[in-house]
């Protein structure tokens, strides 16, 4: 597993506003104890009117089949066991965008 591959993941209910359910996600980090911090999908466009969103196009190199918008304020932590099937990559210069987006996020950046 690298950050940048996307995944198919199958999202627990929590009740709240949080993405659930089976979907695409943005693997960023591989952590210890079997745990993935992830960034997930969804194919809601007007989810793009929030902050801290991309766009990604489908395309061979990642897999996807409908255009989904990353959800960077979401980010979550996640068992592996939770990762169904890798289906792509995502391309270099979204991958290099959603890094800022998440150091802006956080705060890592001005």
């Amino acid at each position: 597993m690298r950050k940048g591959e996307l995944w198919l993941v199958d999202l627990p209910t929590t009740g709240g506003h949080e993405q659930e359910g089976t979907r695409p996600v943005v693997l960023l980090v591989e952590a210890e104890a079997n745990i993935v911090i992830v960034a997930p999908c969804t194919s809601n466009i007007q989810a793009l009117r929030f902050p801290h969103t991309i766009e990604i196009k489908p395309s061979k190199v990642n897999g996807l089949d409908t255009i989904s918008i990353a959800l960077i304020f979401q980010l979550r932590a996640l068992d592996k066991i939770r990762l169904k099937r890798r289906i792509g990559v995502l391309e270099p210069t979204l991958l290099n965008d959603l890094e800022k987006m998440i150091k802006k996020l956080l705060g890592f950046s001005s």
